[in-house]
């Protein structure tokens, strides 16, 4: 059974975590042990870089902190006595004071930061790189020496083998001679084949010593040398874990020994806050108070002449210009449009995408479907202890257990009431989403088209309308629906349109658009169109989705631009043509 130890900086294990060897368990994994390794180094050369931006932002910060306590600290000037009346500056100069000092502590985290783990995490990095350098060296030196043994052993392997089938040929060139030709042929003939078989013992002598001498070197190879080396580079590997542990709880050290004096800073400034007092007011009366007595009645002159007063010329050009004021502000606008709030949720989900939605329905519901579960054991241990009270009155008043059962009961239907509202909108979404899949399928090359162009793109703010009713009308993505309380949805350009808006000064045509399915503009501001028709295009879709379109000189309004294929024309102020 393995060891659970863990190896520390020292190269001892230490309980925590089941003992693996490299040299052992990856004897063949050099290059990747090089590349892990590497790897690592990087990442300690990263994190002593976040450090380093770390420290640097609390540099700045301080410095600003600084600076804005600086500005704002009282001029030496005649004021300055009067200001040192009024507890609320005295309280403010104070504050001050501790900002700085707030400041003078940021600052000296921030070199903190530097001293005790950037420089030392920078210079442990080159040792690290240092040492794997040399671990890696050996290691190739090892890898080097075994593929020298072995390209010793295969050459003379090769010898030996050539050496032999030259002895086998010499040895059958003199059978040959020996039969067929003089004998001094045949003498030669037998030496050759001696010195062939000579050679070959030779060749084998020396086969047999480097194979002998390679199986000794690769076995000091993968059971001496490669495990030394590899666990070498563990423990490198795992003192680099160890230090990098080390240094983001140092990390979290320094900034905990300055967060005392910091509170102390912030204290100083609730003191200094609290310091104020509401008596400040009877210090403007040391100051202004004159000591007069205030004037008595005027005494009635009596001229008996008539006193009128005409209105001033100003008076007169004042209210003039009032009126205006009014007039203008309360002429109509033909598009009373607002700004919507893209923020803005409801419980229903109604303004996320269908398929968004679903999603959020389906989260809800697991999560009421927890808290029924909850409540319902809530209520059932409840109405246990309730028996077991009535069973055993000794143990308790059973009737002091009705009110909890019965607010348990309440919360329980409010649950199931809510998991049933999300039920019945997820169903109404799924079904939607069926309905969508379907018309896609079937919608022909006029939808495809449309769901690429740079229109489609703002159906995201269409899709936060109410999708509320059987008869509500729905685009051809599901992504607007128009009903009673698309209104609200719609209003979104009024702060596009002056004042002085004439409505009998027409806005000029930029281009054409071509009906791709029908619409009912039974909202304010909206135009119907059937599939097909061709309108003129006055304004484009400034990102709301909608298109601005005229019929026939005397009719405009606004449409989905989902609905209508553009084409502006080319020399238009700010054209541009998309579909």
């Amino acid at each position: 059974m393995q060891s659970t130890t863990r190896r520390t900086a020292t190269g001892t294990r230490r309980p925590g975590a089941v003992s693996c060897s490299w040299g052992t368990e990856l004897w063949d994994q050099f290059e990747n042990l090089e590349k892990h390794t590497s790897w690592g180094i990087d990442f300690l050369e990263r994190y002593t870089k976040f450090v380093k931006e770390r420290a640097d932002i609390e540099l700045s910060y301080a410095k600003q902190i600084r600076n804005l306590s600086k500005k704002y600290q009282a001029k030496k000037n005649c004021k300055e006595e009067e200001e040192s009346r009024y507890s609320w500056c005295r309280s403010f100069g104070s504050t001050l004071r501790e900002l700085n000092d707030y400041a003078s502590h940021r600052e000296a985290l921030a070199q903190n930061l530097h001293a005790y783990i950037v420089s030392e995490l920078v210079r442990y990095t080159q040792d690290l790189k240092t040492e794997r350098k040399s671990h890696f060296q050996d290691g190739r030196r090892a890898q080097q020496h075994i593929e020298n043994s072995w390209k010793q052993l295969e050459s003379s392997k090769r010898r030996f083998e050539r050496d032999c089938k030259e002895a086998e040929r010499a040895q059958q060139n003199f059978d040959r001679i020996d039969t067929d030709n003089s004998k001094a042929d045949g003498e030669k003939a037998r030496q050759t084949a001696q010195q062939k078989q000579q050679a070959a013992e030779d060749s084998k002598q020396d086969y047999t010593t480097s194979l002998k001498q390679f199986n000794q070197d690769q076995q000091q190879h993968y059971h001496t040398l490669v495990p030394v080396i590899y666990q070498r580079i563990q423990d490198m590997e795992e003192r680099r874990i160890d230090r990098l542990g080390e240094s983001m709880r140092s990390l979290a050290e320094v900034e905990h020994k300055v967060l005392p004096i910091i509170s102390r800073c912030l204290d100083g400034m609730t003191h200094a806050a609290e310091s104020i007092q509401s008596r400040d007011s009877q210090q403007v009366v040391e100051v202004f108070k004159t000591g007069f007595e205030p004037p008595g009645d005027v005494e009635f002159e009596d001229h008996s002449a008539p006193m009128r007063r005409s209105i001033s010329e100003s008076s007169y050009l004042d209210n003039r210009a009032e009126q205006r004021h009014t007039r203008r502000n309360s002429r109509g606008r033909l598009w009373p449009f607002i700004r919507k709030n893209k923020g803005s949720g409801s419980e229903d989900f109604s303004h996320l995408p269908a398929e968004q939605r679903r999603k959020k329905l389906q989260n809800r519901i697991s999560s009421i479907g927890v808290e029924v579960q909850r409540e319902r054991e809530q209520r059932d241990a409840l109405a246990k202890l309730r028996e077991v009270y009535q069973r055993s009155p000794e143990m308790g008043d059973a009737s002091s257990l009705d009110s909890q059962i019965e607010e348990a009961s309440q919360r329980l239907d409010r649950l199931q009431k809510e998991l049933h509202r999300h039920q019945g909108w997820l169903q109404e979404t799924e079904s939607r989403l069926v309905d969508h899949g379907g018309r896609r399928q079937s919608g022909g090359c006029g939808f495809e088209s449309q769901a690429t162009t740079p229109g489609s793109s703002s159906l995201g703010h269409l899709e936060n309308l109410n999708h509320q009713g059987p008869s509500s009308r729905e685009s051809p993505d599901g992504s607007y629906t128009e009903d009673n309380t698309a209104e609200l949805h719609l209003k979104s350009r009024s702060s596009e349109f002056d004042d002085d808006f004439d409505e009998d000064e027409p806005l000029p045509s930029i281009g054409t658009c071509k009906a791709l399915y029908p619409f009912q503009g039974q909202n304010e501001g909206t135009i119907s169109m059937v599939e097909g028709e061709l309108l003129s295009v006055v304004e484009e879709d400034k990102g709301d989705g909608w298109t601005r379109v005229r019929r026939d000189q005397d009719e405009e309004g606004y449409v989905p631009t989902s609905y209508i294929k553009v084409f502006l024309d080319s020399n238009a102020k700010g054209a541009m043509t998309y579909i």
